[in-house]
């Protein structure tokens, strides 16, 4: 019995040896936060927590500010020549359904005569990878005809996409067809890019990219607030293009 007792110590100990840290990782010291002792101090700590929050938010502030006036849905959204539909990504080549949304709303403003010309605005910088032509096959196939549809190949992103929209294809008001959490920033970022613009907030189910959207939304206030500062062109800005002007001009389809 001593023995069988003696040979369970040892293999406890053992035991109790193999789940000991390293000595280097024991010898580890993590540093600690020291908060202020004095009242002054927890007080300009309370203020800096509180800029800090502060400026954070103020892009987004902004945002609404500028734009809440001018959200308005596809019933009541005041007519335009031109809706700009920005790009959402594509799956297997075909837009996500979030991008579909967003042309089925674009085709119901053109079929309840809200608009004449739908620009779809959109990456294309590679070749196996575009975003305008594959919103151009559903808006036809939603009966939208082709000579009424626009294609940017060089929306990168919002701020390009408006600013393109005025400067290459000279579109002075418009209605923006995006979704709800990004639908402010469309606009606050046309109307300073010089497009008289309302917006469409197309509605979604709250899902997993809902929710990541509004979150990103937090953090693209703040580029988009610098944007409107620093007015930087896009990354492609190219030649003055005629389509809009053409497509407008044509009598019909």
């Amino acid at each position: 019995m001593p023995r069988l007792r003696k040979a369970r110590l040892t293999r406890l100990r053992e035991a109790r040896a193999r789940l000991r840290l390293p000595a280097r990782l024991r010898e580890l010291r993590l540093p600690s936060v020291r908060l202020p002792r004095t009242r002054r101090g927890q007080r300009r700590g309370a203020q800096a927590v509180m800029l800090g929050c502060v400026l954070a938010l103020t892009p987004a502030t902004w945002m609404h500010t500028t734009a809440d006036a001018r959200i308005r849905s596809v019933a009541d959204v005041p007519a335009r020549d031109v809706a700009v539909v920005f790009g959402a990504g594509l799956r297997d080549g075909a837009p996500t359904p979030y991008l579909a949304h967003r042309l089925d709303a674009a085709a119901e403003l053109y079929e309840g005569g809200k608009v004449k010309v739908v620009l779809v605005t959109g990456d294309n910088s590679r070749e196996e990878y575009d975003e305008p032509d594959a919103m151009r096959t559903y808006l036809t196939a939603r009966g939208v005809p082709d000579g009424r549809i626009v294609s940017d190949y060089a929306g990168f992103d919002t701020w390009d996409s408006c600013v393109r929209a005025k400067k290459i294809f000279g579109v002075e008001r418009a209605v923006l067809v995006t979704q709800g959490f990004h639908v402010r920033r469309a606009v606050a970022l046309c109307r300073a890019a010089g497009v008289d613009s309302y917006g469409v907030g197309v509605a979604e189910r709250r899902d997993l990219t809902w929710y990541y959207g509004g979150v990103r939304e937090l953090a693209a206030a703040g580029k988009a607030a610098l944007d409107t500062v620093t007015r930087p062109d896009p990354h492609f800005l190219g030649p003055r293009e005629t389509g809009v002007t053409e497509a407008l001009a044509s009598g019909g389809p």
